[in-house]
């Protein structure tokens, strides 16, 4: 089995439809190939190794040491499955270490259903984009902390559908399903969702993997929960079937939930909010031994402040104009009940006014490199944020990694030139599964520069999701990173901005609960007509 990029030439290796992907059959692979060659855990060796008597062997590399929060949220969560749960929630915060705690909790639930007669053979791990780092992340992870003999398969959340039709065709089923970034499936209407009900087993009762969900930000709110539904009827003593409608099963369980316009909303009363979040966290936490644990960052929350931006008359004349049309397509919009229309003049919006702030966030930059900081850039939009602010860098002198754009760079190589201090700043889309931070541990031994971390947002973030996400790119692993916010001042801008910092939505338990900031952000663009995916995006 071959990994080869989309329309990169291989010859002698032929595709093969039913496994969608190149294979080349022989006893060793021509250098032409080599490069091709099938990493391990990755999906392609997984099938690789099902199809030949001979499974390669796994080449040794560096050996980590389990740190004492890692042990422990092991033992935490292999109690849980002991006990005969079907999923647990891994809810520390960014950087203290989940990926450890899962490869190590793996290994003892392993051992534990070998004692009782049923033994674990493989293992499914679903991490985040890109596929450049997350894969071999965990690659490195599951070496360094020992693979217990099991057989592994590392995938994306945008790849999970190779491996659900592998499923469909041989009927192949995994004894442990990981999920990195569960919140990637809290949306029920995507593809992303029926792949992972097919390899989770969550819509059937036996023979269902143990499931371990890890994420620092589960979801905006208990609607976005669809992903614990099998837990949820487990506490109940309900039906599985009858969790298939969560929202429905919560209102009929009491929780403050309503249909809206859109589907589905929740209370915003205050103290409704807490009343379920309460009762939601005690279906988790409540049982002995308990299904979730969320661990805060011992060094500490991150800093995030605001960083007004004065406008020049020529750049408040420019944006000015911007809002004015903005608000003219969008209340046209909103009489018409033109959703698409709304969301393509939010979108545009977004971007024009990014593009106009973009001179200041290269001034700032340049500072924060003179003070002899490394800088973390995140944007949402290429052409009218990450090119022209990298370009200006660029210009100034100035090295910068790009892990931005699909398959313009090469992300682990763009990301290893910031880590090492070979490019002083990094501008990035991506929000989670990469690591930024100082003094960071990277592959072959060496360690990442120890040169302090500063971040900025080029755009207030809408999502408290992908805020937080962002800012745990630098500050984690006992390193400090402060984030700022960058936004015109005395503009709307700077009205998100101030609520994202009051209300950095997604607190590491269970469902962040603080959703009224993001109805805030809605009125103040007009845009609270808009389904909620207007602001926050199917993968925020």
């Amino acid at each position: 089995m071959l990994a080869v990029p989309f329309r990169a030439p291989a010859p002698g290796a032929s595709w093969h439809p039913g496994l969608q992907a190149h294979v080349f059959v022989g006893a060793a692979l021509p250098p032409e190939l080599a490069g091709y060659a099938a990493a391990p855990y990755s999906y392609e060796r997984f099938v690789e190794d099902d199809l030949n008597p001979q499974p390669r062997p796994v080449p040794a590399g560096p050996v980590m040491q389990p740190r004492a929060e890692q042990h422990t949220g092991a033992a935490a969560i292999a109690a849980h499955a002991a006990a005969g749960g079907r999923m647990f929630l891994l809810g520390d915060d960014p950087g203290v270490g989940k990926t450890g705690t899962a490869i190590l909790a793996v290994q003892q639930v392993a051992a534990q259903r070998a004692g009782a007669g049923r033994p674990v053979r493989t293992v499914l791990v679903v991490a985040d984009r890109p596929a450049a780092i997350t894969v071999p992340h965990w690659t490195r992870s599951i070496t360094a902390f020992g693979d217990a003999g099991l057989r592994w398969c590392v995938t994306t959340w945008d790849r999970l559908g190779k491996v659900a039709s592998l499923g469909r065709t041989t009927g192949l089923r995994f004894d442990v399903v990981v999920a990195d970034e569960a919140h990637m499936v809290r949306h029920t209407t995507t593809q992303r969702w029926k792949h992972w009900k097919a390899v989770s087993g969550a819509a059937r009762v036996k023979d269902a993997p143990f499931v371990l969900l890890a994420t620092a930000t589960p979801a905006h709110s208990p609607l976005e929960l669809p992903y614990l539904a099998p837990h949820f009827a487990a506490v109940s003593g309900e039906p599985l079937r009858a969790w298939s409608d969560l929202p429905a099963r919560l209102a009929a369980h009491g929780f403050h939930v309503e249909r809206g316009r859109y589907g589905w909303a929740w209370t915003e009363d205050a103290e409704d909010r807490r009343v379920d979040l309460a009762r939601l966290r005690s279906w988790l936490a409540g049982g002995d031994p308990p299904a979730t644990l969320h661990r805060a960052a011992p060094w500490g929350q991150v800093s995030v402040t605001g960083t007004p931006v004065q406008l020049t008359p020529g750049e408040r004349a420019r944006y000015e104009a911007e809002w004015s049309e903005f608000r003219a397509e969008m209340q046209l919009a909103r009489r018409k009940r033109e959703t698409a229309r709304g969301r393509a003049a939010l979108l545009r919006f977004r971007q024009k006014a990014g593009l106009i702030r973009a001179p200041a966030t290269v001034d700032w930059v340049k500072a924060q490199v003179e003070a002899e900081r490394q800088v973390a850039v995140s944007v949402e939009f290429v052409e009218t944020a990450a090119d022209p602010i990298r370009q200006a860098l660029l210009d100034g002198g100035i090295p910068v990694a790009a892990i931005y754009g699909r398959d313009r760079f090469d992300v682990e190589a763009e990301r290893l030139r910031f880590q090492t201090g070979q490019a002083l700043v990094c501008v990035f889309t991506v929000t989670a599964s990469i690591s930024l931070h100082a003094g960071e541990l990277l592959p072959g031994g060496r360690t990442a520069s120890g040169t302090p971390r500063v971040g900025l947002f080029h755009q207030p973030r809408f999502s408290g999701i992908a805020a937080r996400q962002v800012t745990g790119r630098t500050h984690r692993d006992h390193q400090v990173s402060p984030w700022r916010i960058a936004y015109a001042a005395d503009t709307v801008e700077e009205q998100v901005a101030r609520v994202m910092v009051e209300r950095l939505a997604v607190t590491g338990s269970t469902a962040g609960g603080d959703t009224a900031g993001l109805r805030q952000v809605a009125e103040l663009l007009d845009a609270d007509w808009l389904p909620a995916t207007s602001l926050t995006g199917a993968d925020c």
